[in-house]
């Protein structure tokens, strides 16, 4: 691009400090008049088009960056913006060309690109594009956190931290590697070291929000709730519009609180300073919903949901809320948002939105697109065969056989217990003391009426934990054999390995129960149990597994389909796209369990 006039650079200069002033509007028009005298101003209609897409004006915005790019095909910053608003709008296909250029001299590009592919379950290609940027040494905390995620996705965390302490001892002084040697330890379920190494990030003067975000991560793992929620506060004085790090907050306040006002408290004080965040908006929904409100979910985005300009991630979220009380809204809101964006959460919500007015046939018509970009997504699968279920399709049958694909085995004692009784006696001690007595469910979680733990199981450094998970082993690779090879999506990954991808502790009191509900980013699911109350053992179901039925409303409404009852030392094994659940139970005594997800084990392919 040619080089600006005087007159021009001063005019762009301070169109820029109005744009990092917040005035969008004055931004504007003093840009529509730029480009009124200064037509082959690139940047000039780039940053015009920036202000008519913060408008919600996306086809104007389109049009201007098209013609940016015809005037100049080469200039980074217009491919990258164009790649964005693309990428946003689901046109993934013409989006990530122009991303991949833009990447080559465009950090942010690259970041944009491999978030979308992580996003995708795409993360080789993520891996692919951002490894060699870092390994140059360009370690910004957001890039180096997809980097950790695509290597986390391929069961390769090991290697992030290894690649990270290499830049280290290579660097000592580079605080922003040695930040990303914390990201690292944190998703290698490390989280001790995590919050010692990003501890020192901050006290040698590293104090951005991200590194902040990270030490509250790596604290939240270690259950140390107080210190994570002031780290989470400190970074939200950086960076009061970080939406993740609000969440983040919800949740410990939530854990502490069990109170909706106190929740979103600080959330309700950045929407008074940024009222048209929709990412803020969408955020304070989410926790609203997250809390079992999904009607305020819906109401505090009505406003801005019913204007014609709404973004469409604005009208999924709030489709999201309806569709546990109006699949019908939750269904014109989908619509809304697929006439302007192709995206799969989109077409995600359209489709369960269909299920819940009874249009099976349309469902599955949305459900058999989405998967054939994403066949392994767990929630997709269990929507295609509540479709199938809703049609009366055999398909159906096959691919939910809960008598022959959800196994009941029983533990055997590791070594050195003698028994299973004395090893379970000692896991229950290990465990409880990982729970929150006090504490409320987690948001954004199944569980009603009980507690989770916030560490990877897995990876905990409790010998007797570890036990646990080593005898594992002996029951998964049975499934494995059990299950055999097939088409299907539970046979197809089969190749006779495996790895944890998550693992957790429940423990539900009185009345507890799980929601109907699947895990997206599985493959085969389980829950073990440590310790039931003693009425579980009579006839009814109160506190059994129930498999079938949907935890979205379907017309007509689908019952549970298979029951089993828990036995202490039982684990089962299942698909991760079966709806599942917990009937509620009445007892004194509390129900202890211990669940996890395996993924088929990658690493290999990378030995």
């Amino acid at each position: 691009m040619s080089t600006f006039p005087p007159t021009l650079l001063d005019a762009m200069r301070d169109v820029n400090a109005l744009l990092q002033g917040g005035d969008l509007r004055l931004a504007h028009d003093q840009l529509a008049t730029i480009v009124e005298e200064n037509p082959g101003c690139v940047e000039a209609l780039r940053l015009l088009a920036g202000t008519r897409q913060a408008c919600g004006d996306i086809a104007t915005a389109e049009a201007l960056l098209r013609k940016a790019l015809a005037l100049d095909p080469n200039w980074t910053p217009t491919l990258a913006t164009l790649g964005e608003l693309l990428l946003n709008g689901g046109r993934s296909s013409e989006a990530e060309p122009m991303l991949r250029r833009a990447a080559q001299r465009l950090p942010r590009a690259a970041l944009v690109l491999a978030r979308h592919y992580n996003d995708q379950q795409r993360p080789a290609e993520a891996l692919a594009l951002v490894a060699p940027m870092c390994a140059d040494g360009q370690v910004d905390a957001e890039l180096a956190t997809q980097h950790v995620a695509a290597l986390a996705a391929l069961g390769r965390q090991d290697e992030a931290v290894a690649f990270y302490r290499r830049l280290v001892e290579a660097s000592p002084g580079n605080l922003a590697a040695t930040h990303a040697m914390a990201i690292a330890l944190d998703a290698a379920g490390r989280p001790a070291e995590a919050e010692h190494v990003a501890s020192h990030v901050l006290a040698r003067g590293h104090r951005t929000a991200a590194a902040h975000f990270t030490h509250a991560r790596s604290l939240i793992a270690l259950g140390d709730f107080d210190r994570a929620e002031a780290a989470l506060r400190d970074g939200l004085q950086l960076e009061p519009r970080r939406a993740d790090a609000h969440s983040h907050l919800a949740r410990l306040v939530w854990m502490r609180s069990g109170d909706r006002a106190q929740t979103t408290a600080t959330l309700d004080q950045a929407l008074q300073t940024f009222p048209r965040d929709d990412a803020l908006w969408a955020a304070k929904a989410a926790i609203l919903q997250g809390a079992g409100d999904a009607r305020n979910a819906y109401a505090c985005l009505a406003t801005q949901a019913a204007q014609a300009q709404a973004a469409p991630a604005l009208l999924v979220r709030a489709g999201l809320a309806a569709l546990e009380f109006d699949p019908a809204t939750a269904r014109t809101l989908a619509e809304r948002a697929l006439r302007m964006s192709s995206s799969s959460a989109a077409r995600s919500l359209l489709t369960a939105a269909l299920l819940g007015i009874g249009d099976a046939r349309s469902a599955l018509d949305q459900c058999e697109i989405l998967l054939a970009g994403a066949p392994d997504d767990q929630y997709l699968i269990a929507l295609q065969t509540t479709a199938w279920r809703l049609l009366g399709d055999a398909r159906h049958l096959a691919f939910c056989d809960y008598a022959q694909l959800a196994l009941p085995q029983q533990l055997q004692a590791p070594a050195p217990w003698l028994d299973l009784a004395s090893f379970l006696a000692d896991l229950k001690r290990s465990l409880e003391r990982l729970h929150d007595p006090h504490g409320h469910p987690l948001l954004f979680q199944s569980l009603r009426h009980g507690t989770e733990t916030t560490d990877d199981l897995a990876r905990n450094a409790d010998p007797v934990i570890q036990a646990l998970f080593q005898a594992f082993d002996t029951p998964i690779r049975n499934y494995l054999a059990h299950i055999g090879h097939g088409s299907d999506p539970l046979r197809r990954r089969n190749d006779g390995s495996y790895r944890f991808n998550g693992s957790w502790s429940v423990r539900l009191r009185a009345t507890g129960y799980h929601n109907n509900h699947v895990h997206p980013r599985g493959w085969i699911s389980s829950a073990f149990y440590v310790d039931l109350p003693d009425n579980m053992a009579a006839s009814n179901h109160d506190g059994c597994l129930a498999f079938g039925e949907p935890g979205i409303a379907t017309t007509p409404a689908l019952p549970t389909r298979h029951v089993i009852r828990p036995e202490q030392g039982m684990l089962v094994l299942f698909p991760s796209y079966f709806w599942h659940g917990t009937v509620p139970f009445t007892s004194e005594q509390t129900r202890l369990t211990v669940a996890f997800d395996v993924l088929p084990d990658l690493r290999r392919e990378h030995a």
